[in-house]
């Protein structure tokens, strides 16, 4: 290296030889191209404002530049040089610890307390961890030691040093100094305003839970919060009461992390700066409230469904995130095998009739739903969607609300849409009676209908209508097929490991073979130490054959319809479940979790 104790791209390049992640031709091509690249990069920075004109941020760093390249891995064909591996390999040649930094192990007081917020930025430090009284702090320059000594000796700290990638380091000082400053303020605020409620002269001042939802350091402080979650690819978004504090989570591939504890005088101001956007009644406190926002991130727009009930300690607010991408999905990108790929592609194109898919909540009905429709929609077709609430405003539906408030509910809804001359009707849920009722009438007229239903599989979506009152002739007469579904955990690509089934998990699965080899999850950074990264469907689809229309009477036994399906070729959810674990796709202990 030309100097060893400068991070310099010709420093950078040659390490990466040395280590051999690159080839002298790919270093060539970086060093005649650096120049310009560098200004784009940098342009580009501007432009979408992640740099802010922060200082110490305004720069391109050399990891930063060499990644922009996409060079592929010369010992990993299809995967590219990260601004993370460039790093990585720096650290091991410069002796400090690689540290990729998970937001969600991070504690706020931490990150935001040791360090001043400026000196951070113009120095790209943040404190990650703290142990025994020694501070860990991640920096992106390693030989800048100079800066960490004096931080050490004018706040009185044992710090410790790793190494970790500029844009890491700066997503968490904006994120978290962002939303700390925006929390102290408007905390500070509250605490200091004055309240003279006993003096009847005096109008009431703002006080401790008197916040206006738009003071702007709340409204700062939900902006934040809200980026912070699509960045984490959060699935709902939990802000809970509790005695003294506030507790917000995120749901991340179904499984619920906490993230920060905030002041409770905070909690009421942040959730009338919610139900503002989502348009709900700020003075109701005492029923359950719904509502919607619609926002962009990411350069898309994304849906949020609001949902606030009261709980012991105050207000509970969910939002749970529609991202588009998930929410609609190419059919055969979702999970579904190729025998229930085929079955179910022949349902949704049948003339009239219904499907039903089922499922418990969160098992990916909506998703399964709305990509069907988006096969399905066409000029030549009008598809009338009715739900509640609207999950997600599409244009190519033509979607209604229900409004219980108003006598509007599912059967008064149905009962007036076949006016609205639909070819394709899809019911958000059939909860009761009349609702059945109406979507039998549908089908019956030559319309197709899809909906849902909360049954564990698809044999007992029959028993269900049964029990609502559907006569069995009808049922027989309209029901196309039914779809079970839920969403298994996939196993992390970056972690993932081969182990032996024991004696007693084969005997579980039913499985004869003497040795079965599956894969499972060690954990790593990219996992956040789960072993898993990401959500795929698995899928029981069940034809409405002959044999199994036969069999549908007011006195049917279930076990008689599950017989029959499976005669009739149904794979049920545990062997699609045990397929995927074979496949490499899934582990033992989620196919457990998932079909019980």
């Amino acid at each position: 290296m030309t100097d060893p104790k400068r991070l310099t791209l010709d420093n950078v390049l040659q390490l990466l030889q040395r280590s051999a992640l690159i080839s002298a031709g790919q270093a060539h091509e970086v060093l005649a191209q650096g120049k310009s690249q560098e200004q784009r990069l940098s342009a580009h920075h501007q432009s979408v404002g992640t740099r802010r004109s922060q200082p110490g941020s305004d720069s391109v760093s050399p990891a930063e530049l060499i990644a922009s390249f996409n060079i592929e891995l010369t010992d990993s064909p299809g995967r590219h040089l990260t601004e993370d591996r460039i790093t990585e390999a720096i650290a091991a040649v410069v002796g400090l610890p690689y540290l990729k930094i998970d937001p969600l192990k991070l504690d706020l007081n931490i990150v935001t307390t040791h360090i001043p917020r400026p000196f951070a930025l113009k120095n790209l430090i943040v404190a990650v961890g703290e142990s025994d009284g020694v501070i860990t702090v991640a920096v992106a320059d390693p030989f800048n030691a100079q800066i960490v000594t004096e931080l050490a000796e004018a706040r009185k700290l044992a710090i410790r040093r790793v190494l970790s990638s500029k844009s890491d380091i700066l997503k968490i000082l904006r994120e978290f100094y962002g939303f700390r400053a925006s929390v102290m303020a408007a905390e500070a605020e509250a605490t200091t305003a004055v309240d003279l409620g006993n003096l009847e002269q005096f109008f009431k001042l703002k006080g401790a839970h008197d916040i206006e939802g738009t003071d702007r350091h709340v409204v700062a402080a939900v902006d934040f919060l809200l980026q912070y979650a699509f960045d984490q690819h959060a699935s709902d978004i939990h802000i809970e009461p509790k005695r003294e504090t506030a507790l917000i989570r995120f749901r991340i591939d179904g499984v619920m992390h906490n993230i920060h504890v905030i002041p409770k005088q905070l909690h009421a101001p942040i959730v009338s700066r919610i139900k503002l956007l989502s348009r709900m009644d700020l003075a109701e406190k005492r029923r359950p409230q719904d509502g919607r926002i619609k926002t962009n991130a990411n350069n898309k727009d994304v849906e949020l469904r609001v949902s606030t009930v009261p709980v012991a300690f105050g207000e509970k607010v969910v939002i749970r995130v529609f991202d588009p991408d998930v929410l609609l999905q190419d059919l055969d990108t979702m999970g579904f095998h190729p025998r229930e790929l085929s079955l179910y592609n022949s349902f949704i194109h049948r003339p009239n009739g219904i499907i039903l898919v089922t499922g418990p909540t969160g098992s990916g009905k909506t998703t399964t739903l709305y990509s069907s429709l988006r096969t399905l929609s066409s000029p030549e077709v009008n598809i009338v969607t009715v739900e509640d609430p609207i999950e997600m405003v599409m244009e190519e539906f033509n979607q209604i609300g229900v409004q219980s408030a108003l006598g509007v509910g599912f059967d008064t809804i149905l009962r007036n849409i076949l006016r609205q001359d639909p070819d394709i009707i899809m019911i958000g849920e059939i909860r009761d009676k009349e609702t059945a009722d109406s979507a039998v009438q549908a089908a019956l007229t030559g319309h197709l209908v899809l909906s849902t239903l909360h049954t564990n599989d698809s044999p007992t979506a029959i028993i269900r209508l049964l029990d609502f009152g559907v006569p069995s002739f009808l049922i027989s007469a309209t029901l196309i097929g039914v779809v079970a579904q839920r969403l298994l955990r996939k196993i992390c690509p970056h972690c993932r490991r081969q182990r032996d089934l024991t004696f007693d998990e084969r005997a579980y699965l039913q499985l004869g073979r003497k040795h079965v080899k599956v894969w499972e999850g060690g954990g790593c950074r990219e996992c956040r130490g789960t072993g898993y990264k990401g959500r795929v469907g698995i899928f029981e689809v069940m034809d409405m054959s002959d044999r199994i229309r036969g069999l549908v009477s007011a006195t049917v036994e279930l076990a008689d319809l599950v017989s029959a399906a499976r005669d009739e070729g149904l794979v049920s959810l545990r062997q699609v479940a045990v397929s995927k674990m074979l496949d490499g796709v899934t582990t033992y202990e989620e196919v457990i979790a998932m079909t019980g």
